[in-house]
């Protein structure tokens, strides 16, 4: 792939904060220091090295939705955009839509709403991590009210089937688990969307009233004898589960591990439709695919179904994990954050919603699992040093414009254009990653992962930067090979090999004095007249 891809790189400053709020940046090409005056953030300036560096064109990032945050993770995916992406990609196709408190408050959240239809539309989305902002910080930001998280909406806005979140491995580094982890958590129904009141006593109804017209009836009558209760009701939808079943299992034989359901069935009734559900595709699609990759062994042949209280136990046993686990909402927010624990910190967990747009096609949202990191941000506020680890918030970025290749590849299979930006957005991903983890290997991370000698946030992303430059440059030739069509010959290929291509060759090299591929007219001219070919004014 290598030999096909002209990945264009830039040169990036390394940036030291010193104690007077200046920032010491030194460059390859100079030996002076460069001074910024540093703000209220710190900034990271780009160093291009020469005109021709910036002439060299970008390629086109595909059609996405991206959805900022705010604090310290909004902060840091802007460094990241500035030095490790947009170098390389001309993101202008991008939709790009402010979920902060402030802008949703200005908006009385329209950029919510625009930013779901967006989405349902594109079908590829990376989103920041937000704040659904409490009484308190709705006092501290002057809203206008508590707005409600993001994630219902969205949700319901794009079909939503599953949350995916899995483990992130980094070669060469032993984390929780040793090999990845897999889930599939329900993305809708159960508690989230619960609807409850506070009353006193009485009698409570859930009444249902069929949408064919049928006859109501009474789903469930209690007496309530105390003064002060709290009566809830929801209801878990499960008309996409076959589909969950089928992504489950996919990435499960994908990533070659062993699959579980995970239910409180023996207690909730009423939850045995989704392991039916589960087990019946299990069996009729995948079962026998499975058990050919002897990915049953470890579950005794067979599709196994776990109580929610023994999966609890097993995510702390099965430390070599190998597995993967699909639970309903709220069980597999609750086991995926024990798995995150497992694993050293939610940092190294994704978190992808999926969902289905009308014409059947996957609407995929990539985020990071955990939140906007206040501590940090203050702290970086208030001028100090920060080292946020940044691997759960470039994995989904990366997920995502991987996504948005594969939908505009599957829209224009024939399309060469297409297929060219697929491999390049692949090629420059796997790279970012190994640049990315090689970091982390060399002893040059972030402080969760190195101690109190581990890089700043800014140090780290320059220097993945500055490797993701070498890597790439290390897979550019100097000049693509042309591709020549029968027409393109100087002469009849039946006659071809008649000449001496490789004394015409050293010829050429002779008088291509720029390296680059090509003869002006002035050594064009040398070489006619030295050859004696050149024409004469007589002639």
């Amino acid at each position: 792939m290598a030999s096909t891809l002209r990945l264009i790189s830039s040169r990036y400053l390394s940036s030291v904060v010193s104690k007077n709020g200046l920032h010491h940046a030194t460059s390859s090409s100079t030996s002076a220091p460069l001074m910024f005056r540093s703000s209220t953030s710190i900034q990271i300036s780009r160093f291009q090295s020469t005109d021709a560096d910036a002439r060299k064109p970008k390629i086109k990032a595909p059609p996405m939705v991206y959805i900022s945050g705010e604090e310290m993770t909004h902060y840091t995916t802007q460094l990241l955009l500035q030095q490790w992406v947009e170098p390389y990609f001309d993101t202008s196709s991008w939709e790009k839509y402010d979920l902060s408190c402030k802008s949703r408050d200005d908006t009385d959240d329209q950029v919510l709403s625009d930013a779901v239809e967006a989405g349902k539309r594109i079908g590829a989305i990376f989103k920041e991590p937000t704040i659904t902002p409490s009484a308190i910080q709705v006092q501290e930001m002057g809203l206008k009210k508590a707005w409600g998280s993001p994630n219902g909406a969205m949700r319901r806005g794009w079909n939503g089937i599953t949350i995916s979140r899995d483990t992130i491995h980094i070669d060469g580094i032993e984390l929780g688990y040793k090999n990845q982890v897999l889930f599939e958590r329900h993305a809708v129904g159960g508690e989230y969307g619960a609807g409850w009141n506070e009353v006193g006593a009485g009698t409570l109804l859930t009444t249902y009233i069929p949408k064919d017209g049928g006859a109501p009836f009474v789903v469930d009558k209690r007496d309530l004898t105390d003064n002060h209760n709290v009566c809830v009701v929801y209801h878990n939808p499960y008309d996409n589960v076959r589909d969950l079943a089928h992504l489950f299992f996919k990435r499960c034989l994908d990533a070659k591990v062993t699959p579980y359901i995970v239910t409180k069935k023996t207690v909730f009734k009423w939850q045995e439709g989704f392991w039916a559900t589960m087990k019946k595709v299990f069996d009729e699609s995948y079962k026998d695919e499975f058990l050919k990759q002897g990915l049953l062994d470890r579950s005794g042949g067979d599709l196994q179904h776990l109580i929610s209280d023994a999966a609890t136990m097993q995510l702390i046993r099965w430390t070599d994990g190998g597995f993967g686990m699909a639970a309903h909402n709220y069980d597999g927010d609750m086991l995926t954050d024990q798995i995150a624990q497992v694993h050293r910190s939610p940092g190294f967990i994704t978190s992808n919603l999926v969902g289905k747009s009308d014409d059947g096609s996957l609407i995929k949202e990539f985020e990071a699992s955990h939140g906007t990191v206040t501590d940090l941000w203050l702290d970086h506020l208030a001028g100090k040093e920060t080292s946020l680890n940044p691997l759960g918030l470039v994995e989904a970025l990366l997920g995502a414009m991987a996504h948005a290749a594969q939908l505009e590849l599957d829209a224009n299979p024939k399309d060469k254009n297409a297929k060219k930006v697929h491999e390049y957005v692949t090629n420059f991903n796997e790279t970012l990653r190994l640049a990315l983890h090689n970091t982390f290997r060399y002893g040059q991370g972030t402080r969760d992962m190195c101690g109190p000698t581990g890089f700043t946030t800014e140090d780290f992303v320059a220097k993945v930067a500055w490797r993701l430059d070498r890597y790439l440059q290390q897979q550019i030739e100097e000049q693509a090979p042309p591709e020549l069509s029968e027409e393109d010959l100087p002469v009849p290929a039946n006659k071809i090999t008649a000449f001496d291509q490789k004394a015409i060759l050293q010829l050429f090299e002779k008088y291509d004095k720029s390296g680059e591929g090509k003869i002006d007219f002035k050594n064009f001219s040398k070489m006619l007249m030295k050859m004696g070919v050149a024409p004469t004014k007589s002639s």
